[in-house]
């Protein structure tokens, strides 16, 4: 694929009218995503742009770093992973989905509310030759997932309840996040932090660029 979907690319245009996506590869990996084109973010936007913006943000078109520092860590210990059912919920790119599936998943799910980030999921699992499933509604799915991954949802403190509903449709729950710094959930244990950093690079402060990674489990390990 040497051009980006036509449905990514005219959703991203009426956004940021000179906006455009690029096959993109990821720092630290083997992986590649279609976003933003750095030097579309290198200017001022007008209040109509920012507006567009904040009413719909194409978070699809960004590699957030929770979801890169998750995708490294799985292609590094694909162990979480082999052979195992995996759902991505949030997807967003479809990284730590494409990641899992990379790493051996027998089946892994991408889950999004957004109808565009699971097209976005679907253009970037080619891009990466894997093939994933997607689902619109998380709980709608059954309670046959061995593993749930969780990146950069918990920006909106209003998810954190959602750090209970995970057990209920996977065993096990892996959660990556970089900006709840008073995280406590007797279920989940920290496993370390990993650094890593939005692309296209938002210049955010370093403190985001950590992430923690955090485990729980239905069943004693």
């Amino acid at each position: 694929m040497t051009a980006a979907p036509s449905s990514l690319q005219g959703a991203l245009s009426e956004l940021l009218g000179d906006a455009r996506l690029v096959a993109s590869p990821l720092p630290g990996s083997d992986l590649k995503l279609w976003l933003i084109d750095a030097d579309n973010m290198d200017r001022a936007f007008s209040p109509e742009e920012t507006r567009r913006i904040l009413h719909e943000p194409p978070y699809w078109s960004f590699c957030w770093a929770s979801g890169l520092a998750m995708a490294r860590y799985l292609c590094e210990r694909p162990e979480w992973v082999e052979g195992k059912r995996v759902l991505d919920f949030g997807a967003g790119s479809g990284i730590a989905g494409i990641a899992a599936a990379k790493a051996g998943a027998l089946e892994v799910v991408a889950c999004d509310l957004d109808p565009l980030a699971l097209d976005a999921c679907r253009a970037n699992a080619e891009l990466n030759g894997v093939s994933l499933n997607y689902s619109a509604d998380f709980f709608a799915e059954a309670d046959r997932f061995d593993l749930i991954l969780v990146a950069d949802v918990l920006y909106d403190r209003a998810n954190l309840p959602l750090l209970d509903e995970f057990l209920s449709r996977g065993r096990e729950a892996l959660v990556a996040d970089s900006r709840v710094r008073d995280f406590s959930h007797p279920l989940y244990q920290s496993l370390g932090v990993l650094e890593a950093l939005t692309l296209p690079d938002l210049a955010e402060p370093h403190e985001f660029r950590r992430v923690s990674l955090y485990h729980a489990s239905r069943e004693p390990l």
